[in-house]
């Protein structure tokens, strides 16, 4: 097929301007028969789409698309950052969670010494948790996929030989070191791949990596390394108009955009109209709602128990329904209380937070295969000045999104995941997947999901017409980045949203006259890619915002 040949033309444009050849064939959208990927930079897309090419599955595909994330992306993504991930298993016709992210260091004195000095805030060593992703994607391979790790790394080698920094080469040395420990263990594939792990979190790389953790500061240690593990979950889950939607557990954001469509089931969103000032209303009302829950109860379930079965039930959910105003904009912060039911635990009005918290950036994973598995994932790494190590690894800032506010369900101990913003979605109808998204953005991240979705459901978009549609947020909410003990200093904007300017300006005054504090923009809010499946047809459509610099291709 004719992606062998372009693979190759793609791979050179990490040192070089794209080939027109190249860029014709992988743009922003495509449709074919035979799977699909969408990502972010087009070499990527390239990977993903070799090793569906070769007979991998959506699994192999999606390593092979994260790993070389990690180069393509490199600042968004790297190799030391963290990755969740929902699958859905075609042979057991069931959605399963990957939990790609690193912990906080298991040594209490470390935790100790945030209590004492604060978590920093805005970038530094001591913030790194466990480097999730290379577990992340051989656990997808042992248990979802067909291929080798040799096979799926490839086009990362590919595209590291090509590159010119110190790290393309040092990260290289690592991936060739991996490669061998496989090629040289008998046994199983399964055994072959626990050796590629284990090399990583447990032998001669974890030492670099201990040694270099010691010499920048940073709290981490080789007993860190060799504690992780992906947990595979089940998903959290809600249905809505038919659909069955599916996210990540309460480690992530994602169950807010539950809660969210809960109360919005309740709206006839359709007779009032895409992006009519009652549609962006009513939206932008329950995004305040859910997102205050999310700050209030939301955190690792490992260490604390949160309520989700009672946030998403009936009762709480007409309560919570009742406190939306058509006429006016909350500016107050309204966590509901699941345990009473009670539809406000307490309100208040914060101010706006002046905090400078630097966020890098995200990128996005979506691959279906003829075989009907699909993969989303949302990889990350949020750099935010920290420097590749000798083994060409660079961490990331994940444990800033702990706090270390006595009782807070995201408070900060040994060995506890963040509860980060990172979260995919998995759509299903009548058993079926049929719509995958992913999006970079931090806060903003599951409200675009949710723009897309209703942009689906509601409308009856397709990808490329649902990731280009005018868009809107709210800042009413916590900055997941900020580590304030004072939760309320960390609040982003009483009332304020964000809409892009082509919606009309007759439409933002009246959301104005509502009360909203509204704000426009010309670029895209957030970097969405999705996947929609045509069963009755058996097409793959995918896309992703061309504004964003995503990118999708499809075999035909």
């Amino acid at each position: 097929m004719r992606y062998c040949a372009i693979l190759g033309w793609v791979m050179i444009g990490l040192i070089a301007p794209w080939s027109e050849s190249a860029a014709e064939v992988i743009t922003w959208k495509a449709t074919g028969t035979g799977g699909a990927v969408a990502a972010g930079k087009m070499n990527s897309v390239a990977a993903g789409i070799q090793i569906l090419e070769d007979g991998g599955n959506a699994a192999d595909a999606a390593a092979a698309t994260l790993l070389a994330l990690s180069v393509t992306d490199y600042g968004s993504f790297a190799i030391g950052g963290e990755i969740p991930l929902i699958i859905y298993d075609a042979k057991q016709q069931r959605v399963k969670v990957l939990c790609g992210l690193g912990s906080a260091p298991l040594d209490p004195n470390a935790i100790d010494w945030f209590y004492e000095n604060g978590i920093p805030a805005k970038g530094s060593m001591k913030s790194a948790p466990v480097p999730g992703a290379v577990d992340l994607c051989v656990t997808a391979l042992k248990v979802f996929g067909t291929m080798s790790f040799e096979q799926v790394v490839q086009p990362t080698l590919t595209l590291l030989d090509a590159g010119l920094e110190q790290w393309h080469r040092d990260l290289t040395v690592t991936m060739h070191k991996l490669v061998e420990r496989e090629r040289e263990t008998n046994g199983s594939r399964e055994a072959k791949l626990t050796a590629v792990r284990d090399r990583f979190y447990k032998g001669d790389i974890a030492d670099e990596l201990e040694a270099w953790y010691i010499e920048t500061g940073a709290l981490l240690r080789k007993s860190d390394l060799a504690a992780h593990v992906t947990r595979i979950e089940d998903p959290v889950s809600v249905t809505y108009r038919g659909y069955t939607i599916y996210k990540c557990g309460p480690w992530t954001q994602g169950p807010y955009l539950c809660q969210t469509l809960r109360l919005l089931e309740g709206f006839d969103l359709k007779e009032m109209g895409h992006l009519s000032p009652d549609y962006i209303h009513v939206v932008i009302e329950s995004l305040k709602l859910a997102m205050a829950d999310r700050d209030e109860y939301y955190g690792d379930p490992r260490f604390v128990k949160v309520p989700l079965k009672q946030l998403l039930s009936d009762e709480y959910t007409k309560l919570r329904q009742s406190l939306i105003d058509m006429n006016h904009a909350s500016l107050d912060i309204r966590p509901g209380d699941p345990y009473g039911p009670h539809p406000i635990k307490g309100q208040a009005q914060w101010e706006d937070s002046t905090a400078n918290i630097p966020v890098q950036d995200t990128t996005t994973c979506l691959v279906a295969d003829r075989w009907g598995n699909v993969v989303a994932a949302t990889p990350s790494c949020n750099l935010a000045g920290n420097k590749p190590g000798p083994s060409g690894v660079t961490q990331g800032n994940r444990v800033r999104s702990l706090n270390t506010t006595r009782g807070h369900p995201n408070r900060v101990q040994p060995g506890k995941r963040p509860r980060i913003t990172l979260t995919p979605t998995l759509v299903l109808k009548d058993g079926k997947p049929v719509v995958a998204i992913s999006v970079a953005g931090g806060d903003l991240q599951d409200q675009t999901t949710l723009n897309l979705l209703l942009n689906h459901i509601d409308f009856g978009m397709l990808p490329e017409q649902a990731v280009t549609a005018p868009r809107f947020n709210t800042f009413h909410h916590q900055d997941s980045f900020d580590p304030n003990p004072d939760r309320s200093a960390t609040f982003q904007g009483a009332g304020r949203m964000q809409v892009n300017e082509r919606i009309p300006e007759a439409i933002r005054k009246e959301l104005t006259q509502r009360g909203h504090r509204v704000q426009t923009t010309k670029g895209p809010i957030a970097n969405p890619i999705m996947i929609y499946i045509d069963h009755k047809n058996g097409v793959f459509h995918a896309a992703g915002d061309p504004k964003a610099g995503r990118h999708a291709a499809a075999l035909k």
